[in-house]
């Protein structure tokens, strides 16, 4: 029994391998007919694919099949050889297929029309007698059988067309898979890069794994310096920190893709089944999957928060939104940032669009589907640099034109003017990568049919399909242009560490280092005594003039206390304010306890802990042991209780409305966003 298993087997093995060596052809070049039915005719050679489009013969002869009942029984003398002209015609000169005539198709169908509708087969429509020359002749006729330069005229059966790419077997996929390839469902790209050379490809790899190492350290400092310092990035300049951690994803995708190589991206071979590494499409590896929904999510959301970035600016310098006010539309900004890219992502997934990018390792989008690369990556990607673009002049004239109107100090014209100029470079450094990326996509989508042809004419007699008939221009990409094209979609994402960029950043990792937060408090002075209030003077009316404050002396009474506490407080976490308010209630009650009359009449300072410790809030004063040990009698003391506590009550309670004020008139303050970046600008200085 095993024997007959083994013997068995060796019989498939040699009839697959007969098969198959049967099949193979070469396109428009005569073979000899293999094809029971057609054997014993006037010709004995044919070419493939025939005039069904049949790829070989094989195909050819199951697709005749149904026809085999009518040639048994010999219904019609014409129906075998009419069925021959078409399933096996003759070979003739390159380019040139010979039809049958008409007459012929005509007989055929009329004899044999009855058996056929009693055996259930139907006359197929490729078929119908009107597609074939008007005469009355034999298959194959005298004429047919002549080279055509022979003849002194064209035949007027003899016809010229172009079959188009068919599918080579090394590259044809299951059909459940729902692949395709310029235009042929169920076929794939092969793999490696059809277009690229073994070593060029090698290059490339190595190329985008070093830039991705890059972008990727480039934006992991930016967040992790946001997580170092959270309340320092506020809006209007949040979405740098989720811009950056887009591209921080893009970055590290591309790194996998590195380390992958093509595992993910390609399928492998299949040497018993003559079947070639293909490119990877559709969602059915899992693996291939979740690197497109990263990469084509992370792109799509990095290039939306730059824009919600430039509507924050918009907002901040033109109707001079408060970073308050832009903050309460954050839930808004999340849900357009995060949503739009998930449901284009989600389309693709149900569209089957995925394919696998052989050069870089990953899998993407619009690689050889032209209708995917138009839609879901040039007309998203150019909407954002539109709208972007807009708003960021918008803003930067708005700004501007504040600076042209407002009359300020030189020191702070130079700082609005540095943070123009900031605003400029950052945007700069973001659009020319992107508008790079934008061009290589149209020069691919202008250029990708002419490099597919070039490629089936110089690949077409070693994959055994029909070469082009007619090939006006050929070209070859280059491989620069990928290699630009994946350099901007990587480089695209180190600009936002570019804004994070400063001494205050070194000094924030330097504390972090150190395992303290260091409060720079020289730097929190400087802002008290000397940074302007540029809230004020951006909502100020360009025809009121500036009143000057002055620095350090509160010369024109609470005014100016209360402009300096505001600074002050714009850049200090709620604790501290919290503790500074508490310590001016401490120091206003120490002072009031802790003046003390004398027998002759005089005041003398008494220091004593009892008053200088903090007492809670509606707690009553106990003033009998601090008088006591001042040395005082306990008439006096009781002479004296209900005027010191009433002084004191009065003290802490006008000042505590002060700061209730002062509070109150920095929450409600337009403009802190551009305010509070402008502060933050000066001290990269």
């Amino acid at each position: 029994m095993d024997l007959l298993w083994v013997l068995y087997s060796m019989l498939t093995v040699c009839m697959a391998i007969n098969m198959e060596a049967t099949g193979s052809h070469s396109m428009f070049t005569c073979e000899p007919i293999t094809l029971r039915m057609c054997q014993g005719l006037t010709y004995n050679t044919t070419f493939m694919p025939n005039l069904l489009n049949h790829y070989d013969q094989q195909t050819a002869a199951l697709a005749m099949e149904p026809f085999h009942p009518m040639v048994n029984l010999e219904c019609s003398t014409e129906i075998r050889p009419f069925l021959c002209a078409l399933y096996a015609p003759v070979c003739t000169e390159y380019g040139h297929v010979t039809l049958p005539c008409r007459r012929l198709c005509q007989r055929a169908k009329s004899d044999c029309y009855k058996l056929m509708d009693m055996f259930g087969v139907t006359w197929p429509d490729e078929m119908q007698c009107s597609r074939f020359p008007d005469c009355d002749e034999s298959y194959p006729r005298a004429i047919d059988l002549l080279p055509s330069s022979d003849g002194t005229e064209e035949s007027p059966s003899s016809v010229q067309r172009d079959y188009g790419f068919w599918c080579p077997r090394e590259l044809k996929i299951e059909p459940d898979l729902g692949y395709s390839f310029m235009g042929v469902r169920d076929c794939s790209p092969p793999c490696p890069n059809m277009y690229f050379r073994k070593d060029e490809l090698i290059f490339a790899r190595y190329f985008i794994g070093v830039v991705s190492i890059v972008c990727l350290s480039a934006t992991l400092f930016t967040f992790l310096t946001f997580l170092i310092d959270v309340g320092r990035f506020r809006y209007p300049e949040r979405p740098i920190i989720f811009y950056a951690v887009c591209y921080m994803m893009v970055s590290l995708v591309f790194f996998l893709g590195f380390l992958l190589e093509d595992r993910v991206s390609c399928n492998a071979a299949s040497s018993g089944r003559f079947r070639a590494s293909t490119v990877t499409q559709g969602s059915h590896n899992k693996a291939c999957t979740l690197l497109f929904m990263t990469l084509y999510f992370f792109t799509m959301a990095g290039s939306v928060w730059w824009v919600i970035l430039t509507i924050t600016w918009f907002l901040a310098a033109v109707p001079k939104w408060g970073s308050e006010a832009i903050e309460k539309k954050a839930l808004l900004f999340h849900a357009v940032a995060w949503g739009v890219p998930g449901a284009l992502t989600i389309t693709l997934m149900a569209m089957n669009k995925i394919e696998g990018d052989s050069m870089s390792g990953v899998c993407f989008v619009g690689l050889y589907d032209l209708m995917a690369l138009r839609w879901f990556l040039l007309v998203p990607l150019s909407l954002d640099v539109v709208v972007g673009v807009v708003l960021l002049l918008a803003g930067i004239a708005a700004l501007n034109r504040v600076r042209m109107e407002i009359p300020l100090e030189k020191e702070n014209q130079d700082k609005l003017v540095k943070f123009m100029i900031r605003i400029g470079v950052f945007s700069v450094l973001y659009l020319v990568p992107l508008l790079t990326v934008i061009g290589c996509y149209l020069y691919e989508q202008s250029h990708r049919a002419a490099w597919e042809t070039t490629w089936v004419q110089e690949r077409c007699r070693e994959y055994h399909i029909p070469c082009p008939f007619k090939v006006e221009q050929t070209s070859r990409p280059d491989i620069t242009l990928f290699l630009i094209k994946y350099l901007m979609m990587l480089v695209v994402g180190i600009p936002s560490v570019f804004w994070v960029g400063s001494k205050k950043t070194c000094f924030e990792w330097a504390s972090f280092f150190n395992g303290h937060r260091r409060k720079d408090t020289v730097h929190k002075s400087r802002q008290v005594l000397q940074e302007p209030d540029f809230t004020q003077l951006l909502l100020r009316d360009p025809n009121t003039p500036v009143v000057r404050k002055s620095r350090g002396t509160s010369t024109q009474g609470t005014s100016t206390h209360a402009s300096s506490t505001h600074l002050a407080m714009l850049d200090e976490p709620p604790s501290a304010s919290t503790s500074r308010a508490g310590s001016m209630r401490s120091k206003s009650s120490s002072f009031h306890g802790s003046l003390h009359r004398s027998r002759d009449g005089r005041y003398t300072a008494c220091s004593y802990r009892g008053v200088e410790e903090r007492i809670p809030h509606g707690s009553t004063l106990r003033l009998n042991d601090p008088l006591q040990h001042c040395g005082v009698n306990r008439l006096d003391s009781h002479s004296r209780h209900g005027s010191l506590q009433r002084l004191e009550s009065q003290s802490r309670h006008s000042s505590m409305r002060d700061l209730t004020i002062t509070a109150q008139a920095i929450q409600s303050s337009p403009g802190n966003g551009i305010h509070r970046v402008i502060e933050e600008d000066a001290t990269k200085a």
